[in-house]
C-alpha cells in the first residue's frame, strides 16, 4: 500500500514540476503571467467539474457550506500567489532551483504547522530530525543553486 501512494505522490510531483513548465511557457507566449495564470485555474476549473461530475458528487448544501472555516476558502488565493510567482520565476531561476526553493519553503512552513496544529492540521513534535531533515534540504537547495 505504501508503495502505491509513494507512487501517487511522485505522480503529483511530476505533475506539479511540467504544470510549471507548461505555465512559464504560455505566460512567454501569451506575453502575460495573469492570462497563462488564469489558463491554469481555468483547465483545473474544468477537470475538476468532469471528476465531480463522473463520481456523481453532489454539490454541498447550505448548513455545509456555513459551517466551514472562514479561512478554508483561501486555497484559491494561495494557488493563484503560487502559479504567478512560478511563472515569473521559472525562467529566471529554471525549474530544479525553483523547485527546490519551493520545497524548502513547503517543508518549513509544515513545520510550523505541524508544531502548532495550525489550520486544522493535528500537532506534530518537533525533534531533532525533522529539523535536520528540513537542514538539509535547505542545504540541497543551495548545492542545486550552486
Amino acid at each position: 500500500m505504501l508503495l502505491g501512494l509513494a507512487a501517487l505522490a511522485t505522480i503529483a510531483g511530476v505533475s506539479f514540476v511540467v504544470q510549471q513548465a507548461v505555465n512559464a511557457h504560455l505566460s512567454a507566449s501569451l506575453g502575460s503571467a495573469v492570462w497563462a495564470g488564469f489558463a491554469s485555474y481555468l483547465g483545473g476549473t474544468v477537470c475538476m467539474l468532469l471528476l465531480a461530475y463522473a463520481l456523481r458528487a453532489g454539490f454541498p448544501a447550505g448548513p455545509v457550506l456555513a459551517r466551514t472555516n472562514w479561512w478554508a476558502w483561501g486555497g484559491g488565493v494561495f494557488g493563484a500567489l503560487y502559479i504567478g510567482i512560478s511563472i515569473l520565476l521559472i525562467p529566471r531561476l529554471g525549474t530544479a532551483a525553483f523547485v527546490g526553493f519551493l520545497v524548502a519553503g513547503q517543508m518549513l512552513c509544515s513545520l510550523i504547522l505541524d508544531r502548532y496544529g495550525l489550520l486544522g492540521v493535528p500537532p506534530q513534535p518537533l525533534d531533532w530530525l525533522r529539523i535536520a531533515g528540513a537542514v538539509l534540504l535547505v542545504a540541497g537547495v543551495i548545492l542545486i543553486r550552486a
